[in-house]
């Protein structure tokens, strides 16, 4: 048994789809469909989605979702042109991380070095290691 889909409309997508009716019981002849009703159809294909909006104003898919693409297009120049910043980048804070190791290095001769280390910062430990090695060669 299939389930039927709501056939309720937001208030402002009935009102758009009204508009579409009026215009084309009012139209003359095979005029095209006007900018202003274009318009709201493509702001209701952002909140409603275009393949619904397409259906349910029976207007063009392609047509609709070409004016839709070239407002998305459109709409970074027209924010970049008054100064708004449209995407802003946020560094994530820095990571404070307790470094703690035991550093134990023995030579053939019985020569033995032991350093342990807390720290927030990471030591150059191949640095120290060489210092230890070269001291006894």
């Amino acid at each position: 048994m299939g389930t039927k889909k709501s056939r309720i409309l937001p208030t402002r997508v009935d009102s758009v789809r009204r508009r579409f009716e009026h215009w084309r019981r009012t139209r003359r002849g095979l005029s095209r469909i006007p900018e202003p009703l274009w318009a709201a159809a493509v702001e209701m294909a952002g909140t409603c989605g275009i393949c619904r909006t397409a259906k349910t104003l029976g207007v063009n898919y392609n047509a609709l979702r070409k004016r839709v693409e070239h407002q998305a297009a459109a709409a970074p120049r027209r924010a970049e042109e008054n100064g708004v910043t449209t995407f802003l980048e946020l560094a994530p804070p820095p990571r404070v991380v307790s470094c703690q190791c035991t550093l134990e290095l023995e030579d053939d001769s019985g020569a033995k070095m032991r350093v342990h280390l807390q720290s927030a910062e990471a030591p150059d430990l191949a640095a120290l290691s060489r210092s230890f090695w070269e001291l006894r060669s």
